[in-house]
């Protein structure tokens, strides 16, 4: 997806770079701007793509009628690269020259997390009742939709048995500068913090019956 020998940057230095609303959540950088309607979508994605074009680099673009949404990583190199950052500022550029505000919500990504202790079992399964594909070993996630849309599976290695709560829980990245704030309005509205000892990489909250979720927050997961 990217050019010959792109140079692996990390989360840190790709947020010191790259222009705003682009955004950290884990391996990719996310941006979403307002359009208004489909037509001034369909320009701003035209534009884009010759921009990506001309870097041979390409973001996964999802046009909405009001809003354009869009993803950049090297899926080649299994990280964020200089050829994200590049784009990414090429883009932001597009959109202040059509006068195209970042959309009011920030970015955020979805996936599901299992923990098991012994991942090769299972993962078959998962991968066979989800229609997913299996990504390189190494990667942040281990199972993603073919189409790009649905939540990536990732498998958590387990030590022991957890009988006593659910072993699949959602992960919901946010940016990094959100987190806290996140945390605490969830607190407020019913939950618990369960622990905080994987901070700043994690939280991990329950609802008002222990249903858990982690709160995570770039740089990467582990």
């Amino acid at each position: 997806m990217s050019g010959s020998n792109p140079t692996p940057v990390s989360a840190a230095a790709a947020t010191g770079e790259v222009s705003e609303p682009w955004r950290v959540l884990c391996d990719t950088l996310h941006a979403a701007y307002q359009t208004g309607n489909m037509v001034r979508g369909g320009e701003f994605v035209a534009k884009v793509i010759d921009a990506a074009e001309a870097a041979g680099h390409h973001p996964d673009i999802d046009l909405r009628y009001g809003s354009v949404h869009l993803a950049l990583t090297t899926h080649s190199a299994h990280r964020l690269t200089d050829a994200d950052v590049a784009l990414a500022n090429a883009i932001a550029a597009i959109a202040d020259h059509m006068g195209l505000d970042a959309t009011a919500a920030p970015p955020g990504r979805f996936e599901v997390a299992i923990d098991a202790l012994d991942i090769a079992r299972i993962r078959p399964f998962w991968k066979a009742v989800l229609g997913y594909r299996d990504e390189p070993e190494g990667g942040p996630v281990d199972l993603t939709d073919p189409a790009g849309i649905l939540p990536a599976i990732w498998f958590q290695q387990m030590d022991e048995p957890r009988p006593q709560r659910s072993r699949v829980h959602v992960d919901f990245w946010v940016p990094h500068d959100l987190v806290q704030e996140r945390v605490a309005t969830a607190v407020e509205a019913g939950g618990h913090l369960v622990t905080d000892e994987f901070a700043p990489t994690w939280w991990v909250l329950a609802d008002a019956e222990d249903n858990e979720i982690c709160l995570c927050a770039w740089p990467e997961r582990g």
